[in-house]
């Protein structure tokens, strides 16, 4: 294992400093229980919101902490979910008197310790809503899951339900708005290698250099299955396919589009894979209106790539060109 750490047992809380340092004028790093909140928290009279998992999947959600997206984020242990703990103490730190939303992807653990720090500020009075992201097409019933798991989405969710709270949207309609993109939204990965978990100090999984897996988690679960490595035309033609016709996408409908990288893939690849699906969506009469290619929802050092599509709605790109200023995602600044 070949990582530029100090100790395995100190990377999340030596990361989080590093955080801190970095983005004095965006965030604060509130320590024991480690959560990320806005620099100006709480606003008054602005829905909160707040998500969180396990580190290794940066910028998320910590990088998406900031004017125009989270109010607050809980950074678990490495691909281990967030402790209610944190959850309750993000959330009072972000409540402004207008109500918090949730957003939590679908892991049986977040799902878990979200629903008890949210039950834990109900007993102090706080307006709370949560919104589960559950828009992998790959599997259903995972190792982490019961149900799709929570992916790429969760991105876009958090820039349109932020841009929302932003504009004084009440917790329902930020609610019922994050609900709608999850409906609408839907994302595949692959990969080429593993991830190491510092801790282990192994690879994950073991895959030969000649093949690569469709459909894997962010947390290295399995996908739908192992082939034999293909060129971006055939893995894009692959996955798109099974996304498209999940929802189904038809000819006419509007996308945000994003090809995230999974942490090893260079931007190089990953506009190739943007320039395949461009031309899939074209040959399906699906319009893209935005896109986002980076490097947004990674699964450590994994080399490989997911894609989402997510059906807008007439204002939503209005909320997505909302100004947002985090240090992961900025525009309108």
């Amino acid at each position: 294992m070949k990582k530029l750490i100090n100790s395995p047992q100190d990377v999340v809380a030596e990361s989080l400093a590093g955080f801190a340092a970095a983005h004095t004028d965006l965030v604060r790093v509130h320590t024991n229980p480690n959560y990320i909140v806005r620099a100006d928290a709480p606003v008054a009279g602005k829905v909160g919101i707040v998500s969180g998992g396990g580190s290794g999947h940066e910028p998320l959600h910590g990088g998406f902490v900031g004017r125009g997206m989270l109010d607050a984020a809980c950074p678990g242990e490495i691909f281990t979910s967030p402790t209610p703990d944190q959850m309750q103490a993000a959330t009072q730190a972000v409540d402004g008197g207008a109500g918090v939303l949730h957003i939590v992807k679908n892991y049986t653990g977040d799902v878990m310790n979200f629903e008890m720090g949210a039950e834990l500020c109900e007993a102090e009075g706080l307006d709370v809503q949560a919104v589960v992201i559950d828009d992998d097409v790959a599997v259903k019933d995972s190792l982490y899951t019961a149900g799709r798991r929570g992916v790429g989405l969760t991105v876009l969710a958090e820039k349109l339900c932020g841009a929302a709270a932003e504009r004084g949207d009440d917790l329902s309609q930020v609610a019922a708005l994050c609900r709608r993109i999850d409906r609408q939204g839907r994302s595949m990965g692959m990969a080429l290698t593993s991830c190491t978990v510092p801790a282990a100090g192994r690879p994950t999984f073991d895959i030969a250099d000649a093949d690569m897996e469709i459909g894997i988690g962010i947390h290295g679960e399995p996908g739908r299955g192992r082939l034999a490595v293909k060129s971006a035309h055939e893995v894009v033609e692959m996955m798109a396919a099974e996304i498209i016709s999940d929802l189904p996408f038809n000819r006419g409908d509007r996308v945000i589009a994003m090809v995230n990288g999974m942490g090893a893939t260079p931007l190089i690849e990953l506009y190739i894979v943007y320039n395949e699906l461009a031309r899939r969506c074209h040959s399906e009469g699906i319009h893209i209106e935005r896109q986002l290619v980076g490097n947004y929802i990674t699964s450590l050092d994994m080399a490989g790539c997911s894609i989402t599509l997510l059906k807008i709605e007439p204002d939503w790109l209005d909320l997505w060109d909302a100004p947002v200023h985090t240090a992961g995602l900025r525009w309108g600044v």
